[in-house]
């Protein structure tokens, strides 16, 4: 993948790509965690044409990888780092944009150049949100969330993975307190659901049923849970998970739809 983006860089131009945008754990995709190796050759490619990397920590920033940031997590150096949600804990809209000195000191520069840098929106920077994220910046270091999240992720993680063996489940995803099992028609071959069986429904609706709020995302059931979970919690998330999964099998083989 990475000669990929390096022969696709040189067959544009590198002068004409100016950033490569990538997310530590693509979460709306259904939590696709990276290859060990990935980012370390993506960033080696990037550097070599001097194309900024901004990553979209809005999902997995805030310790949800056991780091206060995925970029820590997956060693990854950004230019740029865009978060928001847990800023505020997802009480008031906001969002974040950090950047390196270098990118700061050339935006100030030719600031001082033009004249105004308009880079503000009418209702950006409102006081309450802002009020909202830095007392949510002061909880997350007053209660150590960070290290709440490093205390109970790997007893998530155990239980995470012991889906592995699961008729349905084709594979096991995750990091940290966040996590995500893709559903398989036949585990043999791993199989895709033809996504007209509306597998993920399916599954959601009997989540739902035993008290489990799960989002499917294609084949795949995603976890995410607030960051102060405890392990009783933990354990009946997936103790509720391993019911409907089974309740889930009996009724998609009775209609044909999985090989159990």
């Amino acid at each position: 993948m990475a000669n990929d983006l390096d022969q696709l860089i040189i067959d544009e131009g590198p002068e004409t790509v100016a950033a490569f945008f990538a997310e530590p754990i693509m979460g709306a995709g259904g939590v696709i965690t990276p290859p060990k190796t990935y980012f370390e050759k993506i960033q080696a490619v990037l550097k070599k044409h001097d194309v900024l990397f901004v990553a979209d920590e809005v999902i997995c920033g805030f310790c949800r990888t056991g780091n206060f940031w995925a970029s820590e997590t997956f060693n990854i150096e950004p230019d740029i780092l865009v978060c928001a949600k847990a800023l505020s804990s997802s009480y008031l809209p906001i969002s974040g944009t950090m950047i390196s000195d270098d990118i700061y000191q050339a935006i100030a520069d030719a600031s001082s150049k033009l004249g105004v840098f308009g880079h503000g929106y009418t209702y950006s920077g409102h006081p309450v949100a802002a009020a909202v994220a830095l007392e949510t910046l002061s909880i997350y270091e007053e209660e150590d969330i960070l290290g709440h999240v490093r205390s109970v992720m790997g007893l998530y993680q155990e239980r995470l993975n012991s889906f592995a063996d699961h008729p349905l489940v084709g594979e096991v995803r995750g990091e940290g307190l966040i996590g995500a099992t893709e559903l398989v028609r036949d585990k043999s071959c791993k199989e895709a659901f033809a996504p007209t069986d509306n597998v993920g429904g399916t599954i959601s609706n009997i989540c739902l049923k035993h008290g489990l709020i799960l989002r499917p995302v294609g084949g795949s059931m995603c976890f995410c849970p607030p960051l102060i979970i405890t392990e009783s919690e933990i354990n009946a998330l997936f103790d509720a998970y391993e019911v409907a999964l089974n309740e889930g099998l009996d009724h998609l083989t009775k209609e044909g739809k999985a090989v159990a």
